[in-house]
């Protein structure tokens, strides 16, 4: 029996156990990650994509995913690396890529502007380990490291990060602890805890995707930017106001009006300097 103590969950799994993040397993009373290098999903996307609008605009990253994810919302658009019906399959399916070797690639995508490896798709912290050592390999070839996550970590593991992870883009999926514990399986203030932290000694983007009935009230946007103004420089924060499309197990309603949108950003900016919208 061994504990991880990764994020909140702190599952406490026996020999070959999952925790729920799928990713994590117990070998020999120690937990491991069943991800590490496995290789799901691999792109040269623009950096605005993950999105970044503050960080190198104009350039490309290489972007990696694996697969699992420590939470699961009804609204996943990418639930079939991070919650796979049949993970076996899709391990199959995958490639094993080392650090060395992805650090290789990233050098041999420069000249088509990449600027470094963005770890995404599914949640990358589920695979620490994959991540840092990736990382410290990519900024000893002087290129950037990017993190897309939902930010449901522990303080410990947030402060890994630090020296070795550039730009993130971190979900805070709402700001209310109902949305959070019901259709997300997470706390709201942890996410907002590893933002601040990580705002600390990272360049940070926060995404917010405006739900139809669940999180689109002006009010909830009145007090999630102006939570993200409280930080230290915290209204030169960017956010990232977006519409929801139908997918997983969400599919009881319909997009999000895109006018909808548009005014949540109008609400945010009253406190934060820069808003952007998407999928509109």
């Amino acid at each position: 029996m061994a504990k991880c103590d990764l994020c909140i969950h702190h599952c406490e799994l026996k020999e070959g156990q999952r925790g729920r993040c799928l990713a994590r397993v117990c070998r020999e009373n120690a937990i491991v990650p069943d991800n590490y290098g496995c290789i799901t999903s691999l792109a040269l996307d623009p950096i605005e994509k993950k999105p970044l609008a503050h960080f190198h605009p104009g350039s490309r990253i290489l972007s990696v995913g694996s697969f699992g994810c420590n939470l699961s919302c009804r609204f996943c658009q990418n639930h079939e690396i991070s919650h796979p019906e049949d993970l076996e399959q899709l391990k199959y399916q995958s490639h094993i890529i080392s650090p060395e070797e992805l650090t290789a690639l990233a050098e041999r995508c420069v000249p088509e502007g990449n600027i470094g490896v963005a770890f995404t798709y599914n949640e990358p912290l589920v695979g620490i380990e994959y991540v840092l050592d990736t990382a410290k390999l990519v900024h000893a070839h002087s290129m950037k490291t990017v993190l897309v996550t939902a930010g449901l970590a522990c303080e410990d593991t947030c402060e890994a990060l630090r020296g070795h992870i550039d730009a993130m883009n971190i979900d805070l999926k709402a700001f209310t602890d109902r949305f959070y514990k019901e259709i997300c399986g997470g706390d709201r203030s942890t996410v907002m805890r590893f933002i601040e932290k990580a705002a600390t000694f990272s360049h940070v983007e926060i995404s917010c995707l405006i739900i139809p009935g669940e999180n689109d009230r002006f009010e909830e946007m009145e007090e999630l930017s102006s939570w993200i103004a409280s930080l230290p420089d915290g209204e030169n924060i960017p956010l990232h106001v977006s519409r929801f499309f139908p997918r997983y197990r969400m599919q009881d309603r319909p997009p999000t009006d895109v006018d909808r949108v548009y005014a949540l950003a109008e609400t945010a900016r009253k406190h934060l300097r820069f808003v952007h919208t998407g999928n509109c």
